[in-house]
């Protein structure tokens, strides 16, 4: 299991050293911001949905390692599925981290590199930032399910551009 554990790892940094589909869509069809005022993270989720198929995902903005290789990760998960794949992923994501379902049981592919984040609660908003606003970006001006008080989610656009992962400005 060790081994295991440290190949999750690398794959955690490699997502926060090199974070796949960073950056913003030329014309998004939905968008979202969240931010966790507790520690900072700050992502901004961008959309190109056609019909029911989330054809393209972009993040950007700034948060730790784990915020910011959960964004990735999820980015990578769920670029060309259906939406309702996404929700049904985004769902038994949240069941692992938060303690209601076991990560072997969840079927969440390279996600499952994430779910030692449920040993630490005060972790467990930074890596689900990404998911919901992904799931506020989807949900349109409607609420999304499962709001968490302690996370703010923007759902206008913002001309404001986000800095980089690492929190430098661009």
């Amino acid at each position: 299991m060790s081994g295991d554990l440290d190949l999750y790892q690398q794959l955690v940094l490699e997502h926060k050293r090199s974070p796949r589909c960073f950056g913003t869509l030329a014309v998004p069809t939905h968008e979202a911001r969240g931010r966790n005022p507790q520690c900072g993270d700050d992502i901004r989720v961008q959309l190109q949905v056609d019909g029911d198929t989330l054809r393209d995902i972009r993040f950007d903005g700034r948060g730790c390692a784990i915020c910011i290789a959960s964004a990735s990760m999820m980015s990578e998960a769920v670029r060309g599925h259906p939406v309702a794949e996404a929700r049904a992923l985004q769902q038994r994501f949240r069941a692992v981290l938060t303690g209601q379902a076991e990560p072997e049981e969840a079927d969440l592919g390279k996600l499952v590199s994430l779910s030692a984040v449920r040993r630490y609660p005060g972790r467990i908003k930074c890596a689900l930032l990404g998911w919901h606003a992904l799931m506020h970006a989807l949900a349109g001006a409607a609420a999304a399910a499962d709001e968490d008080p302690d996370i703010v989610v923007d759902r206008a656009r913002g001309d404001a551009h986000a800095p980089s992962p690492d929190g430098a400005a661009r």
